[in-house]
């Protein structure tokens, strides 16, 4: 079983917030109506709130100091082609919505909300990384498998200290940086080298520098292979994210299982790396696996409500073992959590990263977006895994010094 090599660094201390380079959305997004979570009588509360001028007990906030800095920057600034009214006020949003002091909500511009959509249409010009921030740092949450930036050596777990692309004029530090920033600079034109200044703790307390070509990132979120080890055939489905294509891509490779079902002993759903996506996309992949049971329960300020699992539950009859690692959020964690606590599930690989908050989109006027965490997810057992992840049954990582994936191997073997 040869395979690409992915080396899994321990990710410490992490505060998640995996706006997902790939995406370009937040996980455990609910992604305007097509795909929403909350039932239609929440969603008419929210109309309704979204739509208030101001909250009654904040009806008089005195904005004379905003007005009064604005004043004086139009007028005092000594580089007034630099006033950009459109610029100041999109920075006037992201500061309030950064007050707040929660990471997972945060205001987008219309440029960059635009480019979020187009990466969930599944295409566009990067290195192929997903971004989190560890210990308020900037950092690799997961290199994509085949794209540039694994290809060029760049490992989860690593600290983008800074970024050079001379094409832009652009040599700085992150350590000022949203994530916004980080997505913004390291993609480019497809052909042209961003250089990311990195820092592997794990390894070295040394700054180092890796050169990377930009080129167009398209990536299946559902792949098929079938594997054989000790005499067991195996599904091995890899899962690496819940975007917009996912429920085409899942069909076609279930109907492929399907027809294997009789020659095969079980199936590996290999998430790790998966950084999550859309809520929806995980109620329909553990429906794959459960039936009629509870999937995750939300709780948020104006509902709380327990999703239960839809369709026929087609793979429930076989055998299944699931991969995580630090890699595996959001999503991704609802899926391998429903597997484990309703069916007893082993999970095998690493913990998984943490991150158990929904966020909402909101479109605005201007043609920009607002993420806002509007709930908290538990699994069914109740645990509520944010910043903590979900623990392994079986853990195992795998070794890139090898032509085989170990934990695959392992998965096989539980099987």
């Amino acid at each position: 079983m040869k395979k690409n090599k992915l080396s899994f660094i321990a990710l410490r201390n992490i505060i998640v917030i995996t706006l997902v380079f790939v995406l370009g959305a937040m996980i455990g997004t609910r992604y305007g109506n097509k795909f929403s979570f909350i039932d239609r009588e929440t969603r008419k509360i929210e109309f309704k709130v979204t739509n208030l001028e101001a909250p009654k007990e904040r009806e008089n906030v005195d904005f004379s100091q905003f007005w009064e800095v604005w004043g004086i920057l139009a007028n005092d600034f000594i580089d007034q082609e630099k006033v950009d009214d459109e610029k100041m006020v999109d920075g006037a949003i992201s500061g309030m919505t950064a007050a707040l002091g929660d990471p997972y909500t945060m205001y987008l511009p219309p440029e960059d909300d635009k480019r979020a959509a187009e990466s969930l249409a599944g295409a566009f010009y990067g290195v192929g990384i997903e971004l989190g921030y560890i210990d308020r740092t900037v950092a690799v949450v997961a290199p994509l498998k085949g794209m540039p930036a694994e290809q060029a050596g760049v490992k989860s777990g690593d600290l983008i200290v800074g970024i050079i692309d001379k094409a832009k004029d652009l040599d700085e530090d992150t350590s000022q940086w949203t994530l916004n920033d980080a997505v913004n600079n390291i993609r480019g034109e497809r052909g042209t080298t961003v250089t990311l200044k990195l820092l592997r703790p794990e390894e070295s307390l040394e700054v180092f520098n890796v050169d990377i070509v930009r080129d167009q990132i398209v990536i299946p979120s559902v792949e098929l292979a079938f594997e054989e080890n000790n005499g067991k055939k195996v599904a091995h489905i890899t899962l690496s994210r819940f975007g917009e294509r996912t429920k085409d891509e899942w069909e076609e490779v279930v109907q492929k299982v399907l027809a294997e079902k009789n020659n095969i002993s079980g199936i590996v759903l290999d998430m790790r790396n998966n950084p999550g996506g859309f809520f929806d996309g995980a109620i329909d992949i553990a429906s794959e696996f459960i039936d009629n049971d509870v999937v995750v329960s939300q709780q948020g300020k104006y509902v709380n409500q327990a999703y239960k699992t839809k369709g026929q539950a087609r793979l429930r009859d076989i055998p299944l073992t699931v991969l995580v690692n630090r890699g595996s959020a959001s999503a991704s964690e609802i899926v391998a959590g429903a597997l484990r606590d309703d069916l007893g599930i082993k999970l095998i690989g690493e913990k998984t990263f943490g991150k158990g908050t929904v966020q909402d989109r909101r479109e605005l006027s201007n043609g920009g977006g607002l993420h806002v965490t509007v709930a908290k997810w538990v699994l069914p057992s109740g645990s509520w895994i944010h910043k903590e992840g979900i623990p392994v049954d079986v853990e195992v990582s795998d070794d890139s010094e090898t032509e085989v994936d170990e934990v695959v191997l392992k998965a096989i073997e539980v099987l």
